[in-house]
């Protein structure tokens, strides 16, 4: 019996002692990986530091727009950046939203490149569809617009694209007058078969599209405009019947009753539009 009472306590001092040894070699471990960890980013934040890791010139910037390489002229007139700063106090995020804030770019991507250390935009710029002119004080100021109705100055997009062929489409008038329903009015007439030249939108109670066909009234805009550009398609036979000249205006205020409003005698028409068409 005291042998077997000898071996167990003889046992249990082995276990003891090997579990000692293996809290010992897990603190050595810790400590080890503490210093490591430490020494990492100590390391970093050194490297981090140097001097190498500064913007110091737009040179260092790359701006595209799709496959176009921006001048470093355009990136800096585009760019609100003191030099030189370090490449880690940075926000990509918060350039892409001032670039965003440009009337010309729709959307913004910037990345840190680190060599050789700089930085990576890529823009999406907004593209017109119609050439805004607006009278303002004493003077009348040309815009571009996009299909999604925003608004850019001239001489922005064109000091983006000197030599970008401006839109056929005008559009006269303030943007109060047309921001509300300029998404489905430009998607009516970008669809139709008959060329819209121009866009009144000075009074606010009458519409007025000037058209291959001749101007177009439309009257107060509404739901119906779409419905109205599609009845003014179906009014494209009219070219072949009279010359613009003789036609003084369309009024399709009442799309289902369409009017013609003739210079000769002030007479009217009432055509009609082919159920197939």
């Amino acid at each position: 019996m005291a042998g077997i009472i000898s071996v167990s306590r003889t046992d249990l001092a082995q276990r003891r002692q090997k579990l000692r040894r293996q809290r010992q070699l897990k603190i050595i471990q810790a400590i080890w990986r503490t210093f490591a960890i430490t020494g990492l980013a100590g390391g970093l934040l050194w490297v981090a530091v140097q001097p190498v890791w500064m913007l110091k010139a737009p040179k260092q910037i790359v701006m595209k727009s799709g496959n176009k390489l921006l001048s470093d002229e355009t990136t800096q007139s585009l760019l609100v950046l003191s030099y030189p700063q370090s490449l880690w106090r940075i926000e990509p995020s918060a350039i892409a939203n001032s670039l965003k804030k440009q009337p010309t770019i729709a959307q913004a991507i910037v990345r840190r490149r680190l060599f050789p250390p700089g930085l990576i935009i890529e823009i999406q710029e907004r593209v017109p569809v119609a050439v805004t002119q607006t009278r303002g004080n004493k003077k009348v100021i040309i815009g571009l617009l996009d299909a999604s109705g925003a608004w850019m100055p001239l001489e922005k997009y064109t000091s983006l694209n000197p030599t970008s062929k401006l839109p056929n489409l005008r559009v006269i008038g303030s943007p109060k007058q047309y921001c509300l329903y300029w998404t489905q009015l430009h998607e009516a007439v970008s669809q139709s078969s008959v060329k819209v030249i121009e866009i009144d939108c000075q009074n606010p109670t009458n519409l007025i599209l000037k058209t291959e066909l001749g101007n177009v009234h439309l009257g107060v805009p509404g739901p119906q405009l779409s419905e109205q550009i599609k009845v003014l398609a179906q009014m494209r036979p009219l070219a072949a019947k009279f010359n613009s000249g003789q036609i003084e205006y369309i009024d399709l205020k009442n799309p289902e009753i369409p009017l013609v409003q003739m210079n000769q005698e002030n007479q009217k028409l009432t055509p009609k539009i082919p159920k197939n068409i």
